[in-house]
């Protein structure tokens, strides 16, 4: 009797040793399968938003400069509202305050360009710059598009065609998920060709009918006002900023109205 007790609670003691093994390994399994989750959720993260559009630079509070998309590694890439790149590298802020280089510092990590087994249009033309890849339309697109970037990383750029308004052919469309819009032949003539949206970001400029200090010059970026001295201001700065600020943040994007603020 006492060795059949004993070989049942040996029996039980096994048992229970092998459902808390298999337990553990469930949990951990488990376990393993949150943390891998998680860590692809994060790494796609962090594809999606290593670059995106960083900056908007006007010339004199007026025209468009250029865009500036933020590559990684904080490296800005400056590309022309028809999808040229400018130049790249990153901002020296002068020790005197608020006050920019205009020029980018050189970029001194990685930097790559096509060969000779590419395309025409993409031979010879900037490939990465340390990890972020760059593509560029090929010789086969239509000519609105052909020899443009077209992706920087993750973010893929797109542009005016053929078949829209003759003003905007060529022009950038969109960068990422931001849509690009323009004034338009309809407008004014003044303000055609100019920066209209980005996103739900909307930019407006002052009229013909304004003073002809002013005329052409931003009004608005979303909710912020700009207001410049006229032709009527006792200041020796006639045309220059009155109110509101030379370097303004507007939801993720830096909106610069004259280059080197």
């Amino acid at each position: 009797m006492n060795c059949k007790n004993k070989t049942s609670r040996a029996d039980k003691e096994c048992f229970l040793s092998l459902f808390n093994i298999l337990l553990t390994l469930q949990e951990n399994k488990l376990r393993m399968k949150k943390i891998l989750t998680a860590s692809v959720f994060l790494c796609l993260g962090a594809m999606l938003h290593s670059q995106q559009l960083g900056q908007v630079t006007f010339s004199n509070g007026s025209g468009l400069a250029y865009f500036s998309i933020v590559a990684d590694q904080g490296v800005l890439l400056r590309i022309s509202e028809d999808g040229k790149i400018l130049e790249w590298g990153t901002e020296l802020m002068s020790n005197r305050g608020n006050f920019y280089a205009p020029r980018l510092q050189p970029f001194m990590g990685r930097v790559e360009y096509y060969g000779p087994e590419a395309d025409s249009v993409t031979k010879g033309k900037l490939k990465s710059i340390g990890a972020t890849s760059l593509s560029y339309y090929g010789a086969y697109e239509t000519q609105t598009k052909a020899g443009k970037l077209r992706t920087a990383g993750t973010l893929i750029l797109d542009y005016f065609d053929n078949y829209d308004n003759s003003i905007l052919k060529g022009k950038l469309r969109s960068i990422g998920n931001l849509n690009l819009d323009y004034y338009s032949s309809f407008d004014e003539e003044l303000l055609r060709g100019k920066l209209k949206t980005i996103g739900s970001t909307s930019i407006t400029y002052y009229s013909s009918f304004d003073d002809t200090l002013i005329r052409g010059q931003i009004k608005t970026i979303g909710a912020y006002t700009y207001t410049w001295y006229t032709s009527l201001d006792l200041h020796a700065g006639k045309g220059a900023l009155k109110t509101g600020q030379y370097r303004q943040n507007t939801g993720s994007i830096t909106y610069i109205l004259r280059e080197g603020l």
